[in-house]
């Protein structure tokens, strides 16, 4: 038996997309708060050093980093949701740490707890488990969506709160929502009464180190290594830059959402027409080229509040832009069947890099100042736009997987599907009894694999 091929979204995908984006900000808006607000209002803590306060918002980067895998591991073997309860648990458990930390060491330990609740690879999972193959990207993209306002509303929010309440009050609000993330779970998400290919979803040791050896993956997740590295040096430097620049704590809401908005605009269009023109690479190249410009303007001594917010948002708009294109790339470019691990080596790169990006530039900024930082980022921006110099351009590209109720003779469904006009690659998983396709959408007719996968 295959999969039917149905368009358009079913309710429960609908309701799996609702409920998870909804999971996925209350999640995130949890991370992203602390950043603008952690380095000035850090400054009321016992121990405050510009060192402790990088290492206190990458903190989190390098328990996700370490708990990802063995979570979505964990995730296989008791279910999705348990697993979700208990990451969430966790997380409210460092967010409530850090509420009653004394001392800028109480909130880097809060922080690490909190990485340790490391879920997004069991919601993405059960994402996965809760859609059909061909509405799938359709279920990431919205969630993804929901990330990047959640994070655009987190910078905006993050100093507004912390202005009302202190940053405990921030921390405890933090627990709150994590709260109210497992009501979500509880209520609203789908139970999901099938499983997606493990391939699809799940990540491996031995699966990530032969990714290691792929040299179009490891350009993208050097990319995402280093675009989360310079977005948490840059939030232990700006902050500081802004009170510098005359503006309170509490005004610099005024800055990030102006930046914010502006960067959405302008972000939207510039993906819809790389598109259009097939011409990802070399907006990707231009995206990278204005982080550096935004890190080399701030090695000029701006003391305009204006003028760093224009800094800002030719920052957002490049990371907006390439935080977008990243995991469409990378679903783009996983061997068949290895989606599940090429994204556990991105997201642990993505992870580290905000821990290395965190604790570098706070130590970098005790050492030679926000200058030290900004170098820093343009040398490793450097080093990207060299790297991504080799990307292979691979746009009209699509997988698919489908269920196969047997596969005796996987050599001879192999073999007649690998010719079919616009198939990339083929894999048959035996154990899995699924069928993994890449295929240039332009060329490739579905109906004709359904065809020899019924007949097999």
């Amino acid at each position: 038996m295959v999969i039917a091929v149905e368009e358009g979204l079913n309710p429960t995908e609908k309701r799996g997309a609702y409920s998870l984006a909804l999971l996925f900000a209350l999640r995130m808006a949890g991370l992203f708060m602390l950043m603008p607000v952690l380095a000035v209002y850090g400054q009321e803590l016992k121990g405050f050093s510009p060192l402790w306060v990088g290492l206190s918002i990458g903190a989190y980067g390098l328990t996700q980093a370490m708990f990802q895998i063995p979570m979505g591991w964990l995730s296989d073997r008791i279910g999705r949701k348990p697993v979700i309860f208990l990451g969430l648990s966790i997380f409210a458990l460092g967010s409530v740490v850090a509420a009653m930390a004394e001392s800028i060491h109480g909130v880097a330990i809060g922080r690490a707890l909190q990485g340790m609740g490391a879920i997004a690879s069991t919601v993405m999972a059960l994402a996965a488990d809760l859609s059909r193959e061909t509405q799938r990207a359709k279920v990431m993209a919205f969630i993804g969506v929901s990330i990047g306002l959640s994070f655009a509303a987190s910078l905006v929010l993050g100093p507004i709160v912390s202005a009302l309440l202190g940053l405990s009050g921030l921390f405890w609000l933090i627990a709150g929502l994590s709260l109210a993330a497992m009501l979500v779970v509880q209520f609203a998400v789908p139970n999901a009464h099938s499983k997606a290919p493990s391939g699809e979803v799940s990540a491996n040791s031995a699966q990530m180190f032969k990714l290691l050896k792929h040299p179009q993956l490891l350009r993208l997740d050097w990319g995402v290594f280093t675009l989360h590295l310079v977005l948490t040096a840059l939030f232990v430097v700006m902050p500081l830059r802004l009170v510098d620049a005359g503006l309170e704590a509490a005004s610099h809401w005024q800055v990030y959402l102006p930046a914010v908005l502006v960067s959405f605009v302008l972000m939207v269009p510039l993906l819809i027409i790389a598109a259009k023109r097939n011409q990802q690479r070399g907006y990707f190249l231009f995206a990278i080229s204005l982080l550096l410009l935004a890190n080399a303007l701030l090695l000029v001594d701006v003391s305009s509040i204006w003028l760093l917010g224009a800094i800002l948002a030719i920052f957002f708009i490049g990371f907006n832009y390439l935080e977008a294109s990243l995991p469409a790339l990378i679903s783009n470019l996983a061997p068949p069947g290895n989606k599940g691990a090429a994204l556990g080596v991105f997201s642990t790169s993505q992870f580290l890099g905000a821990f290395i990006g965190g604790s570098s530039a706070g130590a970098l900024y005790m050492a030679a100042g926000a200058y030290g930082v900004s170098l820093f980022a343009i040398a490793l921006l450097l080093i990207w736009l060299v790297v991504s110099l080799g990307m292979r351009a691979q746009s009209g590209i699509k997988s698919y997987s489908l269920a196969i109720s047997s596969a005796d003779q996987p050599a001879s469904l192999l073999a007649k599907l690998q010719v079919l006009p616009g198939v990339v690659e083929a894999v048959v998983i035996s154990s899995d009894r699924t069928v993994y396709l890449k295929v240039k959408t332009k060329e490739f007719e579905l109906a004709r694999a359904l065809d020899l996968v019924r007949a097999a």
